[in-house]
């Protein structure tokens, strides 16, 4: 009986072998989170029914990030693993000089399948226990998968492309990094720079919202249940349009949107413009229940010293450049903004 093993390795050659040789039993992994505690993971052994019959293709239940509610497991197929191997590989061009730097959380897709496109192409690649920007800068590789507060970190002409997930990429990204655009149900990016990876369908609904098909989507959720329509769709509840050159922009999270005195507002775009602001590290933005407004928009900043801007000096600012319905009518100073191991903000955090 093919079963469900977890994988409780650091990153590193150790993981690498192990995870091959699981899969060569005809098993499925699940890998582990290193930060958790041994209670909270023990919890998802048992949500994730580690132990338990797998198909006979599984080859990975992979959590979800779980920032609201508990995570679900997502069941990703041999065959599926492989089509995002090869779609992303044949996106990027990649050779046989090309080496891939793992240096993301392996629990988590984007820093996963680093590894499984590597050994499905047998490609050249170092698996890091996490990240480290000395680890990062001195290694051999041509192509890493980084998120927006690691790429701030290292210098990125050292590599040939650098695959970026996670949170809102910065404006200012460098010229050989490729935005992409996925989840843990796509088995890792499917649309890279607005444009789908070959095999990969995208259609917006009549509500603005996308949806998916493709080889490399998700089987299943490990409890049984199926997010995907009978003909293969995959409801994302992300918002979204085609733009003017045919490429996709994702607005966000359906859930994300403020609606503030009836007016829409995102809070990527204020995030994007807070980012400007001179005494602001780091900004988030997000809608909280309001008597008058039905939600007021919140900004919640990491101040860049001692001197913390005032909710009027913010509102000013925003007001520079756009309508007065997107300034925050609330101010939240914070050390450190929450969020996940792959960047994303934690919008839903306790206010």
């Amino acid at each position: 009986m093919n079963r469900l093993v977890a994988l409780d390795l650091p990153g590193g050659p150790a993981f690498v072998s192990e995870l091959q040789r699981i899969w060569d039993g005809g098993d499925a992994v699940f890998p582990v989170d290193q930060r958790l505690p041994n209670s909270a993971k023990e919890s998802l052994y048992a949500a994730m029914r580690v132990g338990d019959a797998v198909g006979p293709d599984d080859a990975l239940v992979m959590p979800t990030s779980g920032s609201t509610g508990a995570p679900k497991g997502v069941v990703l197929t041999h065959e599926a693993v492989a089509a995002s191997a090869d779609a992303t590989i044949a996106r990027l061009g990649q050779s046989t000089d090309d080496h891939w730097l793992a240096c993301l959380p392996l629990s988590h897709i984007g820093g996963l399948s680093v590894v499984t496109r590597a050994l499905h192409h047998g490609t050249d690649l170092t698996v890091l226990p996490a990240f480290d920007k000395e680890a990062v800068e001195d290694s051999d590789a041509t192509l890493v998968s980084l998120v927006s507060t690691t790429l701030a970190r290292i210098d990125p002409e050292l590599f040939r492309v650098i695959v970026l997930g996670g949170s809102r990429p910065p404006t200012d990204r460098p010229a050989n990094s490729i935005t992409t655009y996925g989840m843990t149900e796509t088995g890792s990016g499917v649309v890279y720079d607005g444009v789908p990876l070959d095999g990969v369908d995208v259609r917006i609904d009549d509500q603005g919202e996308i949806w998916l098909r493709g080889p490399m989507l998700l089987r299943a959720y490990r409890d049984g249940s199926n997010p995907l329509n009978p003909d293969g769709w995959l409801p994302t509840g992300d918002l979204g349009y085609w733009n003017s050159e045919g490429l996709l922009q994702v607005e966000g999270r359906r859930g994300d949107l403020i609606i503030t005195g009836g007016e829409n507002v995102w809070p990527e775009a204020v995030e994007e413009i807070l980012a400007g602001h001179p005494d602001i590290a780091e900004a988030m933005v997000r809608g909280v229940d309001d008597a008058e407004w039905g939600q007021a928009v919140e900004a919640v900043i990491v101040p860049v010293s001692t001197t913390t801007p005032t909710l009027e000096s913010i509102r000013s600012f925003v007001k520079e450049s756009h309508a007065p319905f997107m300034a925050p009518k609330r101010l939240k100073v914070v050390p450190a903004l929450p969020r996940t191991a792959i960047g994303k903000l934690r919008r839903s955090e306790p206010r």
